[in-house]
Order: structure tokens, then C-alpha cells, then sequence
């Protein structure tokens, strides 16, 4: 051999050498890039952290491939650990593009099967189209590159490093974390995202899957601290004196009102506990000033109550020409003109805001996590508590997500029943269920003379997909929207929801038949924006519902605003128009519905807001950490905040907000964590008992038979 071919082979060697030693950093660097290319899309500040974080990454995963003294079997692990890795994007990548939020593991895992079941041929078809197609092949590409790379070379050619190499690339692997964690405290506001207010939708988002994974992996495995971060609330500006001339001025008659609040000893719980997670949660609660019963406490007394997640429900879907009724109920309603319904954990975060009144911090375990726990502040044992007949229906199949364990522990005294428990006994199996059958059949066949009842319903009607030719909905209902100015795809959609529209065109005609019209209050809310639309995910990137929407939907408050329902036959019975225009989110309806139903609740334990109270300030928030008020609009992910027009913003204002924004994230994942109002009210049973005995002293008491009031009786 000569000179120079031993040369050439000499820098073939140490190119291969060079490769084998890297190749695992810049798969994982690769992957990174072209999944935040494909899913959020936000490049800065986030880039140089994860360009760290994956180079520290890579070197630990590359020194322990190499611990075996077999070249061959390095190799190999090498190779598996970049299938793995691109497996593992690749599935968040589907993920995120049908749901359009990013899933930690636990809830990947718990919904593979159902999806497997219910929605393979959509799975299917989304990987299996072009764009599902070439990301294959991008996150497959390390892995591939690889395996040709090593059968070029030679599996057994491969060198493991020396002592000397070792310690390098340890060191390697210590400064990139720490820079990355340097990193993260100059570029605002990562430092906060990546410690008091990580999530892993913050993680994914801003320090890539790798680190997302990490820190959901390790807060299962050692406990998550970040999030326990509770302060005492800020401060609130005191009221301003009244001038010696206003003083001497006779002051008109006022309503009484009392702080909504419950007798409980805070301090003493959190004296009583050795439990850090709950004594911190004392600390939290105890410090908070409750909100006050106002003109409307009460105004929905006695009255019945059928509450609906609807899904995929928009403000859209309500309609003058397609959805008559829902337009009715939205018109003589309750209006929420500002709301919103953040995308969370796709389904099952949307039950646990409309429901527990808590956002979805653990992903799809937030809901599968309360099965066991004490669901004191559900609208199913508030009711129940006062003796009510509760169901929770859902017309799809029972078992998915856990329903049929989490939805016989909110609190209906009859129970759940879903497709395979019962349901299937009134609703067609097809795809998706129709809510009209549903509803026929359980108000027919169970509660429509049990009054007063306490109904909650999963719907199903307005599911994706919305091809005509698939969506049993849309294709029922092709002929009330075949005309609109719209896309097949959006005609679907709107045609699906008109069997939501049937379902109330029914309930409204029972309870009219039934004489019980004025005093039954129906409430709908989404489980999340109608994402089945597209069959892409980034913001900026969603033409169908930007067409629905009627404008261009480049940011999340845009994607996520909403409209609810809050309806009762008596409001328009009374002429009795409530509105209210300051930002509100699914989590502000069960401390909205406590008070109008006059229930016995304490508004410190819920982090969401009666509406309805003057005195307490609007805000929406998301789990980014993202909050609007009537001032203005916070972007957590780039410490930005959009005063709205004309608005004074005090000193101090975004500073005090980002805080109690931060506080309810943390009471929201400490709450479904901890099982926290088990500590605050006791075992479920014994509560139970009480309440029971105390129903049966008041039914011995002598007086007039006691019958549940109406809306008129009942208002203060």
C-alpha cells in the first residue's frame, strides 16, 4: 500500500471514528430540528437550548452504547437507540398533528389502545398520507443513514473510545447542560418555563421532546417539586376611602351579600397534616380572600340540571339556519361573549376543566387519576347532596379512557353508562353515535320524571373525521348544509353538530310536555376546538378552521375561543338578559353553576371564578402560561405582553398576574396529584354519611311538605 492510500485510509479511519462517536448527537439534533419544524414551528429562543441539550443528550447515550468491549455490539446499540429515538418522534409528531397538543407518555400509552380500536383507519390514513409519509422517512432518516453507514463500514470495525476519550466526552456532556441550563436563564422567560412553570406542553415547546420526556420521566420516577411552587396570593389594592362628603351622604338599601366560602380551618388542616403537598395547599387556600354571593345566587335553585361536554363544539356551530336551537338557548342564555376552551388533553382535558373545574395538567392521566379520589366539588355530588338523581351518560363506548372507573366517582348517585353498559340498548352503533338517540332513550327510559335530576352527558356527534362519506352525522344531515358557502370538509363538521342542535330540539319539547321547562337549566361546553379539521397542527397552518372561523388562526386564543351555553326556560320567562364580557374559561362554569344553584361550596378551592361576581377580575389562562384580562393579552413563551387598546396597566400588573397564573396552575396539579379534597372533607363515604343523616333529621322536622324550589323562589 502506499503512501498516500494509507493516508487516504488513515483519514477515512478517523472519518468514521469522528462519525461513529457523533452520529448519535446529531441524530437526536436532527430530529429535534425537524419535529420543532413540524409542530410549533417557533425556532427562537428555544434553538440554542436545544442544540445543548441534545449535544449533552447524545454524548451519555453514545458513552453508554460504547460500554461493551464488543464493536459489533455497540454498533448495534447505536442503532437501536436511533430507531427508538425516531419512533418516539414520530409517534409525538402524529400525535401532535391530530390533537394538536403534545401528549406525555402516560396518555400516549393509556389511548393506544382505543385508538388502535376506534380511530386505526385515521391513524392510518394520517401516516399513511404524503406528509405522514415523509416524516417517516425524516425520523426513520438517523437510523437508516446509520445502518448503510455501518454496513459500508463494517460492523465490527467500529472503535470504542479509551480512557482519555471517555472523560472527554463526559465533560462534553456536563458543560452542554450546564450552558443549556444557562442558557435558559438569559434567554427570558425560558428560565421560568424550564423550573416554577414547566409543563410538558412548556418542555416540548421550549427545550425540545428529549427534555420534555426527561422531565416527565423523572417527575414520575422522584416526584416533580417545580410544580408545588404555591405562594401566598398577591396582595389586592386596597379600596380608596370614602371622601368626608360621601360619608355624610345617606347610603340606599343594599342586599346582604356573605363571602362564599365554608367553615374551615386552614391553619389547623395544615398544623394536623405531615403531608408537605397538602399543608402547602393550606397555606395557598387559607390566604385567599373568597368571592362574594352576588344578585344571582341562587337564581337556579331546585332547579334541574343536564350539563353537556359537547364535543369538538364551536362558536361556530351555533347557528340561526343550521342549529335554530342552540341559537335559541345561546340567545336567551347566560352570554359568555369572551371564552374559552384550551386545548389541554384533547377529550379527557376538556371533561376535566368542565367537570372538576381544574385544567388537565397530567395530560390524559389528569381525569384517570380522580377514580379513587375524593370528587367533593363535582356538580354530581353537590346535587347529589341535596337529592338530586344523578346520571353521566357517554353514547360511545364505555371503558374508553377509564370512563367506566372515573365516571362512577363524580358523584352520580345512579351511576355511568356508556355503549356497552346500557346505552347500546337506544343508540346505533356507527361512527360517530348520534347524541339525538342518546338523549331520547335515557330521558325517556330513566330521568325524565325523576325529578330533580342532575344529567351529565359526553357527546359524540360532532367527532371528526368530516368527510360526508364517512361521518354518519354529517351524512344524515347533508341536506341542512349541502348549500353553505363552505368546503365539504366544513359542511361536515357543521352537518354533525346539527344532530347535537336535534338532540335539544327534543330535550326542549319533553321538558315543555313535562310542565318542567322553566326550571331545568341545560349548560354545553366544548371538550375542545373542532382539531379534526385539519390534518396539520401548527398554528398558521389551519386552513379548514380558519374557514369555519372566518379569519386567518395565527395564535392560540384565536384557536381556543369558545362560546358556552348556560340556559334555563325562566330567563326569558323573566325577560332576564345576563351578560358578561370579561375573558372566562371552561374552569369558570362549575363555581359559576355553585352559585346560581346555591349550592354549599368554597370558592378559595376552586382556581377557577364566579362570573357572575363583580368584584372578581376576568382571566383566561392556558397551560403555557399564556393569560388574557380585559388589559391585555401575556405571551409566557416570549415574556410579551399586548396591552389592549387604550388600557392603563398599573405598575406591577403583569408581574402580579404571571403569579397568580402560576399559583393556579399549581394548585390545578397539586389538586389532581394529591387527592387534596379528601385531606379537606374526609373519606367520600363518611361525608356521604353525614350529609344522609342530616337529610333524614330535616325530613322528620314538622312542617310543609318541602318541594325544590324554581328559579323565582330560589333567586336572592
Amino acid at each position: 500500500m502506499t503512501a498516500n492510500e494509507q493516508a487516504e485510509q488513515q483519514r477515512g479511519e478517523r472519518l468514521a471514528h469522528l462519525i461513529d462517536r457523533y452520529v448519535i448527537t446529531a441524530g437526536i439534533l436532527f430530529l429535534e430540528l425537524v419535529f420543532k419544524a413540524s409542530t410549533t414551528g417557533d425556532f427562537w429562543p428555544s434553538t440554542p437550548v436545544i442544540v445543548c441539550f441534545s449535544l449533552c443528550l447524545g454524548q451519555l447515550l453514545y458513552l453508554l452504547c460504547s460500554c461493551t468491549k464488543s464493536s459489533r455490539a455497540s454498533r448495534a446499540a447505536k442503532l437501536v437507540t436511533l430507531l427508538v429515538a425516531g419512533l418516539l418522534y414520530g409517534v409525538e409528531y402524529f400525535v401532535y398533528r391530530q390533537f394538536k397538543v403534545f401528549y406525555d407518555p402516560i396518555t400516549v400509552l393509556a389511548g393506544a389502545s382505543g385508538v388502535a380500536n376506534q380511530f386505526g383507519g385515521e391513524a392510518s390514513a394520517l401516516v399513511l398520507s404524503p406528509s405522514g409519509l415523509l416524516h417517516v422517512a425524516l425520523f426513520m432518516l438517523p437510523a437508516v443513514a446509520y445502518g448503510v453507514f455501518g454496513i459500508w463500514r463494517g460492523m465490527d470495525r467500529a472503535v470504542a473510545p479509551d480512557g482519555d476519550a471517555r472523560v472527554l466526552q463526559a465533560c462534553t456532556a456536563a458543560a452542554a447542560y450546564l450552558l443549556a441550563f444557562y442558557l435558559t436563564g438569559c434567554l427570558a422567560p425560558l428560565g421560568e418555563l424550564y423550573t416554577t412553570r414547566y409543563s410538558f406542553q412548556t418542555g416540548v415547546q421550549s427545550f425540545g421532546l428529549a427534555t420534555g420526556l426527561r422531565k416527565d420521566i423523572q417527575a414520575q420516577l422522584v416526584g416533580d417539586n417545580a410544580s408545588f411552587d404555591l405562594k401566598a396570593a398577591p396582595a389586592q389594592q386596597a379600596a380608596a376611602e370614602p371622601s368626608e362628603a360621601e360619608a355624610e351622604k345617606p347610603e340606599p338599601e343594599k342586599p346582604v351579600y356573605v363571602p362564599a366560602a365554608l367553615d374551615i380551618d386552614f391553619a389547623a388542616l395544615a398544623e394536623a397534616t405531615d403531608n408537605d403537598t397538602w399543608a402547602s395547599l393550606d397555606a395557598y387556600v387559607g390566604s385567599l380572600a373568597p368571592s362574594m354571593t352576588n344578585e344571582y345566587t341562587g337564581l337556579f335553585e331546585g332547579c334541574n340540571l343536564v350539563f353537556i361536554s359537547a364535543e369538538a363544539f364551536s362558536s361556530e356551530a351555533i347557528r340561526p339556519d343550521t342549529t335554530p336551537t342552540l341559537q335559541k338557548m345561546w340567545d336567551e342564555g347566560i352570554q359568555l361573549t369572551d371564552y374559552y376552551q384550551f386545548d389541554t388533553a384533547g377529550t379527557t382535558g376538556g371533561e376535566c376543566a368542565n367537570v372538576f373545574g381544574l385544567l388537565a395538567t397530567e395530560g390524559g392521566n389528569s381525569v384517570r387519576g380522580t377514580a379513587d379520589h375524593n370528587n367533593y366539588l363535582t356538580l354530581g355530588n353537590l346535587l347529589n347532596r341535596r337529592g338530586y338523581n344523578g346520571w353521566a351518560f357517554h353514547n360511545n363506548t364505555y371503558t374508553y379512557y377509564g370512563r367506566d372507573a372515573t365516571h362512577n366517582n363524580l358523584g352520580y348517585n345512579n351511576g355511568y353508562m356508556g355503549y356497552g353498559n346500557g346505552m347500546e340498548e337506544w343508540v346505533t352503533w356507527q361512527w360517530p353515535q348520534s347524541d339525538l338517540e342518546m338523549l331520547r332513550g335515557t330521558f325517556e327510559n330513566l330521568y325524565g320524571d325523576a325529578t330533580p335530576f342532575n344529567v351529565y352527558y359526553m357527546s359524540v356527534s360532532g367527532h371528526s373525521n368530516y368527510d360526508p362519506s364517512e361521518n354518519m352525522m354529517a351524512q344524515k344531515n347533508w341536506d341542512v348544509v349541502k348549500d353553505l358557502p363552505y368546503s365539504d370538509r366544513v359542511k361536515g363538521y357543521l352537518g354533525a353538530n346539527v344532530e347535537l342542535d336535534r338532540a335539544m330540539e327534543y330535550l326542549l319539547g319533553q321538558l315543555k310536555e313535562k310542565g318542567i321547562y322553566d326550571k331545568t337549566v341545560v349548560v354545553i361546553s366544548a371538550d375542545h376546538f373542532p382539531y379534526g379539521l385539519d390534518d396539520d397542527a401548527p398554528i398558521g397552518q389551519l386552513p379548514y378552521l380558519s374557514e369555519l372561523y372566518g379569519y386567518e388562526v395565527t395564535n392560540i386564543f384565536q384557536r381556543d375561543h369558545n362560546r358556552p351555553i348556560i340556559w334555563c326556560g325562566s330567563l326569558a320567562e323573566q325577560d332576564l338578559h345576563i351578560s358578561v364580557d370579561s375573558p372566562t374559561m371552561s374552569i369558570d362554569l362549575l363555581p359559576t353553576l355553585c352559585n346560581l344553584f346555591g349550592l354549599e361550596w368554597d370558592s378559595r378551592l376552586l382556581p377557577g371564578r364566579d362570573v357572575l361576581d363583580p368584584a372578581t377580575e376576568g382571566i383566561a389562562f392556558n397551560l403555557n402560561y399564556d393569560w388574557r384580562t380585559s388589559l391585555g393579552t401575556y405571551w409566557a413563551g416570549s415574556g410579551r405582553f399586548d396591552a389592549a387598546e387604550g388600557a392603563e396597566v398599573p405598575e406591577g400588573y403583569v408581574e402580579q398576574h404571571n403569579s397568580i397564573v402560576a399559583n393556579k396552575i399549581s394548585y390545578c396539579h397539586s389538586v389532581l396529584t394529591s387527592d387534596y379534597y379528601r385531606h379537606v372533607f374526609g373519606d367520600p363515604e363518611d361525608v356521604q354519611a353525614v350529609h344522609d343523616q342530616a337529610a333524614k333529621e330535616r325530613a322528620q322536622e314538622p312542617g310543609p311538605d318541602s318541594q325544590p324550589e324554581g328559579p323565582e323562589q330560589g333567586q336572592k
